[in-house]
């Protein structure tokens, strides 16, 4: 992307350290909202190195109509697969039979699907792409090393050896944040003892747009629809296994991997690289400091049983932008502390509630323990009997709810 500016911008109303989905779609939000500000997102990693990203996430039904509010979506609509249904099943690993215990419709009330798989590099790509045609300045590749706030703005030092002056920083930079760390902002973590296998699988047979989900003592085992006959692998195992099976024998990891996915999909093959990804929950204790917030996985890193990190982030996106925005339009200063503690009070609660549901279920299903085990699929079979409650689920799973940002319900800001 030869049009993206070097580091000649010296100052922004807002400047975000990371170039992610996070940190781009914030930066387009507000260049989409507010005609004349300045915006600058900071990354080590231009966005075009982000095209070759093998892995995909699943688009919330809200996330997708945000990213059409933002003009992103027909780029990326070719690229998407919606899931159309899913089934959830509970067994051993060498049980011959595994029961489907849970089934859900994939659409919403309003007929929509309630996700779709996307590509995360062509997702970033695109993101970038209007971001910069919208007038945003991309720092690409440096990075912010340091930065001091004062009452009237902060100055942020890039590893380039410029200094940017900005009234507000954004720290998009991951869960592992070192822009949090520098900021004193104090967070909840803890591990998991497990890692994510992630990787992109191809089957002779189709999967109908359907995602599985399966629940193995060490975790869950996830197949989630991509484009034609493949699929994106999410498989949760203990650490130490996982990252022998990541490291091992191409053939070793096929049959591992057969003997958790079955046959249905005929026969398999693994399509890009594998990767394994310690899982964790870290929870910032703040979201919000005097001319600085938190946004995406720096603020909140979660289980992926759910699925629902990345929609946690463009959640965080909505608010934050439009929380901005309205500040912006009436001349008021976006880094006072009661214009970003208003984002933090919209965004608190819903971030806990995610990451204890997922806590909680995690722990619940990774467990072999008899009584556990027929408590929950007990549950689960009555959830199947219960329409209303299903819809409920899905309707959780597609972010709808009341209070919603704008954005996410298809409005502009």
């Amino acid at each position: 992307m030869a049009h993206l500016q070097t580091p000649a911008a010296r100052t922004a109303d807002v400047v975000i350290a990371g170039g992610g989905y996070v940190g781009l779609s914030l930066a387009l939000a507000l260049a989409d909202a507010v005609p004349g500000v300045r915006v600058s997102v900071v990354d080590l990693r231009p966005p075009a190195e982000s095209a070759g990203d093998p892995r995909a996430s699943a688009i919330a039904a809200a996330a997708r109509r945000m990213l059409e509010t933002l003009g992103v979506w027909a780029a990326l609509a070719p690229h998407a697969q919606p899931i159309v249904d899913m089934v959830v099943t509970d067994s051993r690993l060498d049980d011959v039979v595994r029961p489907v215990f849970l089934t859900f419709d994939g659409r919403t009330e309003a007929g929509e699907p309630f996700a779709h798989m996307v590509p995360n590099g062509r997702m970033v790509a695109a993101i970038a792409e209007r971001a910069v045609a919208r007038g945003v300045t991309v720092l690409a590749p440096d990075r912010v090393v340091d930065f001091q706030v004062e009452s009237e703005g902060v100055t942020v030092s890039l590893g380039s050896g410029a200094q940017l002056r900005t009234r507000l920083l954004v720290a998009a930079d991951g869960v592992r944040s070192r822009l949090r760390a520098f900021a004193g902002i104090r967070t909840s973590t803890w591990s998991y003892g497990q890692s994510g296998i992630v990787t992109t699988i191809a089957h002779e047979r189709p999967h109908d747009g359907r995602a599985e989900e399966h629940f193995l003592p060490s975790g869950p085992f996830a197949t989630l629809p991509l484009t034609g006959n493949r699929s994106s692998l999410v498989w949760t195992e203990r650490t130490d296994v996982a990252d022998r099976l990541v490291r091992g024998d191409d053939l070793v990891f096929e049959v591992e991997l057969v003997r958790r996915l079955g046959h249905h999909l005929g026969a398999v093959r693994v399509e890009g690289p594998r990767t394994a990804y310690p899982l964790g929950l870290t929870l910032a204790r703040d979201f919000v400091k005097p001319r600085f917030a938190l946004v995406g996985d720096a603020a909140h890193g979660i289980h992926p049983i759910a699925g629902q990190g990345l929609n946690l982030g463009f959640r965080d996106v909505a608010a934050l932008a439009e929380v901005l925005a309205e500040t912006l339009r009436i001349g008021g200063d976006p880094g006072a502390l009661d214009t970003l503690e208003t984002y933090e009070r919209w965004r608190r609660f819903d971030t806990f509630q995610m990451a204890a549901v997922t806590d909680v279920l995690n722990r619940l299903f990774s467990n072999d323990l008899a009584p556990v085990r027929i408590a929950r699929d007990v549950g689960l079979g009555l959830v199947d009997r219960l329409p209303r409650l299903k819809r409920y689920f899905i309707g959780e799973a597609a972010g709808s709810g009341r209070g919603l940002p704008r954005l996410l319900t298809g409005a502009p800001i």
